[in-house]
């Protein structure tokens, strides 16, 4: 009876203990307590992996405010670095090449605008002048600053003035008249001589303050020791702006002078057509 018990009990056991294994063998919460641990770390450590992308987007954001004053602040060998920096040489460069262009332009305006009044007196004379009755009349109503007018007068003068003498009647007319014309040409060339001066050395003078521009640059780097080439392409290129201010003078200058020229010649055209008019007029009244 007792072995029966045992042999019962000792199989609940067995059976108990199978059970147990099979139900710890397939129970998960050990497992996933061990994994969660594990993948818990692995969130955090993804998050630096993402971290680095603000850092370049912070880099670029550093970068961009440093790159726009560079481009905003003046030029270091610009004009006004020129001025500020340069000896006397130089400065006195820029002022002369400033005078020759101021000058340029002065005198092309009042010449322009002479020239300008003396064709419309012409106009005039072939309006009024030709159309009148009398030669005193036509006189009379060209304006009193007018050039053919002067003429005029002079051609009047001349021909009532001389009965007999070294000359006749003719020739003296004719010195009074082109008197009169080389007076006239006079007033009308005069000032355009200087824009043929400023044409022809205004660059030169701008090749010489680049050259001395140059020789201080190469002076300066040399003494430093320094032979990059930044410090020899921006010292070069401010002493070529000499030049370039030299080229600004002068081509304006050669450009304007021919115009005025050119328009001289026109006027002197009909001063000495009208004089040559004139002339023929007096004579054939005088006899």
């Amino acid at each position: 009876m007792n072995s029966k018990h045992l042999a019962v009990a000792a199989a609940l056991l067995f059976l108990a203990g199978a059970a147990g294994g099979t139900a710890l063998a397939q129970t998960p919460p050990p497992a996933s307590t061990t994994a969660a641990p594990a993948a818990a770390p692995a969130a955090p450590a993804a998050a630096p992996a993402a971290t680095p992308a603000p850092s370049d987007a912070s880099a670029s954001n550093v970068q961009t405010p440093s790159a726009t004053p560079a481009g905003g602040k003046p030029n270091p060998y610009g004009l006004g670095s020129l001025w500020a920096n340069g000896d006397l040489v130089e400065k006195s460069v820029l002022v002369l090449l400033g005078v020759m262009s101021a000058g340029t332009w002065y005198i092309f305006f009042m010449k322009f605008f002479e020239q300008s009044r003396v064709i419309s007196q012409a106009r005039i004379v072939e309006r009024r002048f030709w159309s009148s009755n009398t030669l005193n009349e036509g006189i009379d109503k060209l304006p009193k600053n007018s050039v053919f007018r002067s003429v005029a007068e002079s051609g009047v003068r001349a021909s009532s003035g001389v009965t007999s003498g070294l000359v006749n009647v003719n020739d003296f007319i004719g010195m009074s008249l082109n008197r009169q014309l080389e007076e006239a040409n006079s007033r009308l060339q005069g000032g355009i001589a200087f824009l043929a001066s400023v044409g022809s050395t205004a660059p030169f003078v701008g090749l010489f303050g680049t050259v001395w521009g140059v020789l201080n640059a190469l002076i300066a780097i040399g003494l430093a020791g320094q032979p990059s080439i930044d410090k020899v392409a921006g010292p070069v290129g401010q002493a070529l702006i000499a030049t370039a201010i030299g080229l600004f003078a002068a081509v304006p200058a050669v450009l304007l002078y021919n115009l005025l020229v050119r328009r001289n010649k026109i006027i002197n055209e009909r001063l000495r057509s009208f004089a040559s008019d004139l002339q023929t007029y007096l004579i054939t009244n005088k006899k």
